[in-house]
């Protein structure tokens, strides 16, 4: 974590610990949802002696997150913890983080000095007259102080706050104070869709000014959904490969003469069951479509009698539109999921050579066909004679 390793994505269990195999089922889970990273509470003495059991058996490390008890953050560092999460707002006493970091020191485990706008130390409080971007930044300083009077520095830190302004100003003073790995989170962002929003407001403004090393969406909600959200926001960034189907699809408009929005919902629902790794673009233009979506891996452009399905811009094929069909969207989105599994299989180089060569000369022909009747809405074909007339005559 941290320098040139990808930013990790991290999700929190929401089992009872001391339950191991429900905890590991959701763990699991969360692995196959896309957490390279998985933090689990340890707030009784059962839920430690369960991460014995659990960590050996877990497919990603496991973080147990500790509060107020410093002797669990010793149990869980014995049970084999691949790390430990402090808040210096619950533990106060020196010498119980002292105690801590040697430990970790000897296990060889980092610790993540995690600051919480709602656990705020009281005293900081008084003195920067409530919760502050630098109250925060010198709780976790001040933490970070103590384990490196012990020699310990394998540590990341977090300033997390449920304001996303508060947030993204906390970590940007953290950056410019320190040189450790941060772990990105907007603390109790709250259920879908709001919460998702918020966390990537937060957590993507700074992705894009290359703060961060790890990031969590707290959601409350299943954490399926943090890890599938926040494994979203990496590849959207372009910050982890691509693991699963990424859809692009025109908003629509009064040009789109069929349903985009029922066309793109079908594609997006087939496509994300098999999981397959492509930029896939649903628009609802033949004119302009295959244009505007050129970057895409696989793409349908329909209009009013079919559809053009096209590879990286070009048109390989295109699909009549049965009206006699009960559905003719499925059997659109039949044919864009089948290209989809050939594209993953033998590449792009190979399904354009096996394009129809005959199918960019006919959208070609469409196209032209339905500008003439009368896709310029905006007259600019017009416009343009008009303001050559203009500057001609000036």
């Amino acid at each position: 974590m941290g320098g040139d390793a990808p930013v990790s994505v991290q999700s929190m269990t929401t089992t009872k610990t001391a339950d191991v195999e429900k905890t590991l089922q959701q763990i699991y889970v969360l692995a196959a949802s896309g957490a390279d990273i998985v933090r689990v509470t340890c707030n009784e003495p059962e839920a430690a002696e369960a991460l014995a059991e659990i960590v050996p058996r877990s497919p990603v490390p496991i973080v147990a997150d500790i509060h107020f008890q410093y002797r669990l953050a010793l149990a869980a560092i014995e049970a084999g913890a691949h790390a430990i999460r402090v808040n210096p707002g619950n533990i106060r006493n020196p010498e119980h983080i002292r105690a801590v970091a040697k430990a970790a020191k000897r296990a060889g485990i980092p610790i993540r000095v995690g600051v919480n706008a709602g656990s705020l130390d009281k005293d900081l409080h008084a003195r920067y007259g409530g919760v502050t971007p630098e109250a925060l930044v010198e709780s976790a300083l001040s933490e970070v102080a103590l384990l490196e009077e012990e020699g310990f520095s394998d540590i990341k830190i977090s300033v997390k706050a449920s304001s996303v302004p508060l947030m993204i100003a906390s970590y940007r003073l953290l950056a410019e104070r320190c040189d450790y790995p941060l772990h990105l989170g907007v603390t109790e962002a709250g259920p879908p869709p709001e919460g998702i929003i918020k966390s990537v407001a937060g957590i993507g403004s700074l992705l894009v000014d290359g703060i961060g090393d790890t990031i969590r969406f707290s959601l409350t909600a299943d954490p399926v959904e943090e890890a599938r959200a926040a494994r979203s926001l990496l590849e959207s960034l372009g910050l982890r490969e691509r693991s699963a189907v990424d859809l692009v699809a025109c908003p629509s408009c009064g040009r789109a003469e069929i349903d985009v929005i029922k066309l793109a919902t079908l594609a997006r629902d087939e496509l994300k069951e098999r999981g397959l790794p492509l930029q896939v673009a649903v628009m609802g233009c033949v004119v302009n479509g295959p244009g505007e979506a050129r970057e895409a891996d696989l793409g349908l452009a329909a209009g009013r009698s079919g559809a053009h399905l096209f590879i990286k811009g070009q048109v390989v094929r295109v699909l009549k539109l049965d009206k006699n069909l009960e559905d003719p969207y499925e059997a659109m989105v039949r044919e864009l999921v089948s290209e989809a599994e050939r594209l993953v299989k033998e590449g792009v180089e190979a399904r354009l050579e096996a394009a129809d060569l005959r199918a960019a000369e006919a959208a070609r022909q469409e196209a032209e066909t339905l500008r003439s009747e009368d896709l310029d809405p905006n007259r600019v074909a017009d416009r343009a004679l008009r303001i050559r007339a203009i500057t001609r005559d000036s």
